[in-house]
């Protein structure tokens, strides 16, 4: 009898603790929401529009954007560089919460921040790693962005033919080197003077 009395109060102490466990990481698990909540409602677009630096810089201040990051996509290639992405563009990576933020607002944005009219690149940089491509995820993204496409048209005074930015399907996102990421914040007086030199804003200015 002793033991079976021993035995019952192992089990006893032991489902207790077990309980005292799970409470103690079902709060964990709340703190670390509250902390880091889930966003729930993120949502991407990987958009090419010459050189991914100034990509980022001109999209991540948008409110409702939770983070660029930039990298290639478009190519075949598996793991492209920077010294090496054939067929691939230099594009961003957009996640936003479209509680926010609408996919229409951003792609206005994108095509306020590009040269729509140029398919052989982008302002100083030239070749098909910078011309202007949306890559939509599904159709209402495609839906959306030809209904970008043609406003923005309607902006510049053009045809919609003379808007040469591809939209294509996307197949994979490939990040790009650490160093590229948020160039503009921690390479800022090189991004300055890149971006200048690359006659950018002048350009955007003259559209």
């Amino acid at each position: 009898m002793w033991f079976k009395g021993l035995l019952v109060k192992y089990w006893t102490h032991y489902f207790n603790f077990t309980m005292e466990m799970k409470n103690l990481f079902s709060l964990f698990i709340i703190v670390l929401i509250l902390v880091n909540p889930i966003k729930l409602n993120a949502n991407e677009i990987v958009l090419a529009g010459g050189c991914f630096w100034c990509m980022e810089h001109d999209l991540e201040s948008l409110e409702g954007i939770d983070d660029v990051k930039s990298g290639y996509s478009g190519g075949d290639m598996l793991n492209p560089t920077y010294e090496n992405h054939e067929g691939h563009q230099e594009v961003v990576l957009v996640n936003y919460d479209d509680n926010i933020i609408k996919l229409e607002t951003i792609l206005r944005t994108y095509f306020r921040n590009i040269d729509p009219l140029d398919d052989g690149g982008q302002f100083c940089d030239r070749g098909d790693s910078y011309r202007p491509v949306i890559f939509y995820e599904d159709l209402d993204a495609l839906e959306k962005s030809k209904k970008a496409l043609i406003s923005a048209s309607k902006e510049l005074g053009v045809s919609a033919d003379k808007i040469k930015v591809e939209l294509k399907s996307i197949n994979k996102f490939w990040l790009a080197e650490d160093y590229h990421q948020n160039y503009a914040k921690n390479f800022e007086l090189k991004y300055k003077f890149y971006r200048y030199a690359c006659g950018r804003d002048k350009r955007l200015d003259q559209l």
